[in-house]
């Protein structure tokens, strides 16, 4: 070809998070198959500091940028590398490519079909062997004893018959069983001590195991479409080949140790014990309770998420983790790895989009249905830099179903923006005290209190409801959201499916949205969070309506988190407001009027929530639920961490099952079903209805 030529030139290499990006200079040997690296062009006689073999290798450009790639070999080892720009990222990559290409199509030709070879497949030893375990490279022939039988020369091989693929579809039924009977041991291993079902070499031997199985099916499947090419026209009619289906039941994978045993009660630390003793919430009270924000102070916790560290520390959890994954697969059930975990609930991270509670309360001053309606757009806008807790993609913990989340704000009435013109406030305020005396049972404080309340409400699909209100100013949001994961190669996607509604009841007003999509960018060396789709927020009542869309980046230059909208009238599809911007840094609005105003996030005064100390939360409160989880998580101490979650699941899970032999239906605590979406029990719009029915009746 003509594009096979070597190529050489200097590029930037990553080495870890301490050494960083280092110039080295690289040569594409197109007739070997292989990248070379060298310190300098000067040291291009020596040996060559690096060298990967590019039969097999995967060449991915990375989307944080337009100058980054990587070069993945078939052996597992990996080189990030960095162009000056994008022209010359395309140049290394298309070269590399097409080389990669050749060799590997090369080696198919030159090695015989496997109709020439006969196999047999034997387990020698024990699974359960410390030694097999611990040594995978030098035991390999003890796991798979393959032998490859002479022919007698001069003899012709035959081409294969159906019934030999069906003895080859016995032997690789025989690996798989082997190889699942490897996992399970290696899973019941305990997860302390010497040798430990996260050790390192362990978790490696369990990624190319399944690495090797899910290979060896694809080559399978190559072979039988080879046989049937050759049989075209020869095979009897009416005569069909059965494809091979794959046998390994990768869902029994998703949870590593879900066949373990625990140790025995004795040797367990008293907080696990206590995780697993907890009743059912089925057989605790299901009584909405009623939080006294009096009882709440100040969140003095601050969780700031630590980098990942050197993601070569942690490559061989994250080959465990992608040997189990497939594109497109749900990852609801699979647990990922302790170094990616935020510490803190899902629950509580929805209360975290709440920390701009004066922008929120300060959307029902707006004079007119396109303020308010722009207002709300400017907040939602605001929310989503908050509630990410640093800048690489962690994962909160799932909730448990019935786990649930209080917390508050309050704001003096002096920090919330209103508009000297608007009489609205002034038009109702003796309906409001009259609604806040009702509630509260106190006068009205000087400041505005907004309370929100999060609740698991289904386990499979995995549900969350949340709500907040502010009785004061006669708003309420509530909302529903159904996290969906999906692997997409060198990502993860989530779909938050679900709708939100804020009902503004002082003007009469619901505003139905929804949430964009997120995604865990370059998961193989420091992940990274985008928002990507587009949204839609509308009011039926006013007429008033807002497309907002998160760009994910492109695969050639553009920017990162950029995110573009506009707000109409939709009767006269008039444009009333534009905005664009990024939803992490500087967002800019444009009005109708030809005014502009810059929000920059990262400047905005941020409310800290109040929550009820430990002490005073329910068993089943996210905080004190996850707290053994989130203290070893600060100590730095994985293997306890791990220990607690796992109580947690565990427990769960026999809950469920014993549901389900009792057939007894799930209860939620503060959220009914309606529809295909949840509700608050008593939200506000129904405290508000009934004082204005009392303050008829009593006129």
């Amino acid at each position: 070809s003509d594009h096979m030529e070597n190529i050489c030139g200097y590029l930037m290499k990553y080495t870890n998070l301490v050494t960083g990006w280092q110039y080295r200079f690289f040569v594409l040997n197109n007739d070997a198959g292989l990248l070379e690296y060298f310190v300098n062009e000067q040291s291009r006689h020596l040996k060559p500091r690096g060298t990967l073999q590019l039969a097999g290798a995967v060449i991915s450009p990375s989307d944080e940028d337009s100058h980054t790639f990587t070069v993945n070999a078939a052996s597992g080892e990996q080189y990030k590398l960095r162009a000056t720009d994008a022209k010359e990222r395309q140049h290394w990559v298309s070269r590399l490519q097409i080389c990669t290409q050749h060799h590997t199509e090369a080696i198919g030709k030159n090695n015989p079909p496997l109709k020439s070879r006969s196999f047999s497949l034997a387990s020698q030893g024990s699974a359960n062997s410390p030694g097999v375990q611990r040594r995978p490279s030098q035991n390999a022939v003890s796991f798979f004893n393959v032998g490859h039988h002479r022919l007698s020369t001069g003899k012709r091989v035959p081409i294969m018959q159906p019934d030999h693929l069906v003895d080859v579809r016995e032997m690789m039924s025989q690996a798989e069983g082997q190889q699942k009977d490897l996992i399970r041991s290696i899973e019941c291993l305990p997860v302390s001590g010497h040798l430990t079902s996260l050790d390192q070499d362990l978790l490696m031997l369990k990624a190319t195991s399944m690495a090797t199985m899910n290979c060896l099916n694809d080559c399978f499947h190559i072979l039988q479409l080879q046989h049937a090419s050759q049989q075209k026209g020869s095979l009897p009619a009416g005569t069909t080949i059965n494809w091979l289906e794959p046998k390994l039941s990768l869902a029994n994978h998703f949870k590593n140790g879900a066949a373990q045993n625990f140790p025995a009660e004795i040797n367990k630390p008293a907080s696990v014990r206590e995780e697993q003793s907890i009743a059912e919430p089925g057989q605790l009270t299901r009584e909405p309770e009623e939080i006294n924000p009096d009882e709440e102070l100040e969140d003095v916790c601050d969780d700031k998420e630590d980098d990942l560290g050197a993601v070569e520390e942690q490559r061989s959890v994250i080959l465990h983790l992608l040997s189990q994954l497939k594109l497109g697969m749900d990852l609801t059930r699979v647990v990922l790895p302790f170094f990616i975990l935020e510490k803190r609930s899902l629950l509580e991270m929805y209360a975290d989009f709440m920390s701009h509670p004066d922008l929120f309360v300060a959307i029902t001053d707006g004079t007119s249905p396109e303020e308010r309606m722009v207002r709300f757009v400017e907040y939602y806008l605001t929310s989503f830099h908050e509630g990410r807790k640093g800048a690489i993609a962690k994962k909160p913990y799932n909730p448990i179903i019935g786990e649930t989340f209080h917390c508050s704000w309050r704001m003096p009435k002096s920090h919330v923006a209103t508009d000297a013109g608007s009489n609205s406030s002034a038009h109702s305020t003796s309906e409001q005290v009259t609604l806040s005396k009702d509630l509260e049972g106190q006068k009205e404080p000087d400041y505005y209190t907004v309370k929100f309340v999060a609740e698991q409400v289904s386990h499979h699909p995995p549900v969350s409801g949340f709500y907040a209100e502010c009785v004061e100013r006669k708003m309420c949001v509530n909302a529903h959201v159904w996290t969906k994961s999906k692997f997409l190669g060198m990502s993860i996607g989530v779909t938050m499916v679900g709708e939100g509604v804020l009902s503004l009841l002082e003007h009469g007003e619901e505003y139905t949205f929804s949430l964009p999509c997120a995604y865990a960018r370059s998961i193989l060396t420091v992940p990274w969070v985008e928002l990507g789709g587009k949204v839609n927020i509308n009011c039926v009542k006013t007429g008033y309506s807002a497309s907002i869309n998160f760009h994910t980046k492109p695969f050639y230059g553009g920017k990162l988190h950029r995110v573009t909208g506009e707000v109409k009238q939709n009767t006269t599809n008039t444009v009333v407001c534009r905005v664009q911007g990024e939803w992490n840094s500087v967002l800019e609005f444009t009005y109708s009027n030809g005014e502009t105003k810059y929000v920059d996030l990262t400047k905005l005064s941020v409310t800290r929530k109040r929550v009820r100390p430990l002490e005073k939360q329910g068993p089943f409160e996210s905080r004190r639920l996850w707290q053994h989880v989130t203290e070893s998580l600060r100590d730095g101490d994985i293997d306890k961490a791990t220990e607690h979650k796992r109580a947690l699941e565990e427990r769960q899970r026999n809950e469920e099952r014993l549901r389900a032999e009792t057939e007894t239906p799930w209860c939620t605590k503060y959220f009914l079903k309606e529809g295909d979406g949840w509700v608050y029990h008593k939200p506000l719009w129904k405290a508000v209805s009934a004082v204005q029915t009392q303050q008829t009746d009593t006129n």
